[in-house]
């Protein structure tokens, strides 16, 4: 089953947001803060979130950029390479990664490891990549003083700048090889990337999104451990924008009824009678999408779609969802013994369902 929509614009109200904690720019290092934050100078407060890789299916970055879309500036820290040794993965920054940040309003500062050590549980890979903080401080001083759009400065990054933070990136990593005596991938990967997009920015678009629609298909054909379905209906999910991105993603499930299909993403807990906050924000991101998608098809023919983000677990007793009353909620954290602080947690997230016209399914329906 294919499946595609359209997204012209976001909007979304965020109730399920953390607390970030605040760091003064004199002292910032973008190494030593966590994965989202807030960063203060002057009158001035910006939201920085950061991943560990380029690619979005590792750590959880949708979670880290969820923290910080309350804060009228974001910024988020992405390593145009991350490379762990020529015996673990390497990975590139994807045009379509840039793209959704743009149309979530986030500033993306291209960045590149320049330190690593030697892995103390692998010795043919290495750990502790850490970002050249005073690059990072440039770019966030430039951000600041940026007046445009998000979406106007990523590209120009893209277009201007990118290929001399690869550059940047290949330098430290023969410096990494040398000092860590850690072979690491051949540097023609990183030459070519460059190449690629020092000839035209549409190869670029091209080629990550050929690595895209490659992990679409290998997670279409791979049921994750934190998913618990209660069917095998998965399907590709293609999402076309007006800023000329494509996000190739695959729903945990769907299922239609009459002309309705229902886009689901889910997450399961093994262990505890609620997925962690991690796994539920990053369902959240991603029902920012679905919940603003339009002109959606299945198989080319128009369907309505209703997004719903499905929380699973083996302990869970009965179901129950955001459409119910408050009644029947209150008898499902009744039956399940729910602590104050996990009834705090899901009525947030309920909430939050209920304002943006998404659905949040707790337990397995029937």
């Amino acid at each position: 089953m294919d499946i595609t929509g359209k997204l012209t614009g976001i909007k979304y109200t965020i109730i399920f947001s953390d607390d970030l904690k605040q760091f003064d720019f004199k002292s910032f290092n973008i190494n030593k803060v966590p994965a989202t934050c807030l960063l203060i100078d002057k009158n001035t407060t910006l939201a920085i979130s950061k991943w560990v890789s380029p690619k979005r299916t590792r750590s959880y970055p949708f979670e880290r950029v969820y923290n910080s879309l309350t804060t009228s500036k974001k910024i988020t820290v992405i390593p145009v390479v991350k490379d762990e040794g020529a015996r673990g993965d390497r990975d590139f920054i994807q045009w379509d990664t840039v793209s959704l940040m743009s149309l979530l309003d986030v500033f993306v500062i291209f960045a590149y490891y320049y330190r690593a050590e030697v892995n103390p549980r692998n010795k043919q890979k290495i750990t502790n990549q850490q970002f050249n903080n005073k690059f990072i401080i440039a770019k966030i001083k430039e951000i600041e003083a940026y007046h445009s759009s998000a979406l106007h400065w990523n590209l120009n990054e893209l277009n201007n700048n990118l290929n001399k933070i690869i550059n940047k990136a290949k330098s430290a990593y023969i410096s990494i090889e040398k000092g860590t005596k850690v072979p690491l991938h051949n540097i023609s990967g990183i030459d070519k990337l460059k190449d690629i997009i020092e000839k035209d920015i549409k190869l670029f678009m091209a080629f990550s999104r050929s690595k895209a629609k490659e992990a679409q298909s290998r997670e279409f054909a791979t049921q994750q451990p934190k998913e618990s379905l209660s069917t095998h209906s998965k399907a590709k999910i293609t999402i076309y924008n007006y800023l000329g991105g494509q996000y190739f993603l695959t729903a945990d499930e769907v299922f239609i009824d009459k002309n309705t299909v229902f886009l689901k993403e889910s997450k399961h807990s093994k262990e505890n009678i609620l997925p962690n906050k991690g796994d539920i924000k990053d369902g959240l991101l991603k029902m920012i999408l679905y919940c603003n998608l339009l002109n959606v098809t299945v198989n080319k023919e128009k369907f309505k779609s209703i997004a719903v983000l499905s929380l699973t677990s083996s302990k869970l007793k009965g179901s129950v969802n955001s459409r119910n009353n408050k009644k029947t909620v209150s008898a499902f954290f009744t039956k399940n013994k729910f602590s104050p602080s996990q009834t705090k947690l899901v009525k947030e997230v309920l909430n939050e369902a209920r304002i943006n016209n998404f659905i949040i399914q707790l337990g397995f329906s029937k």
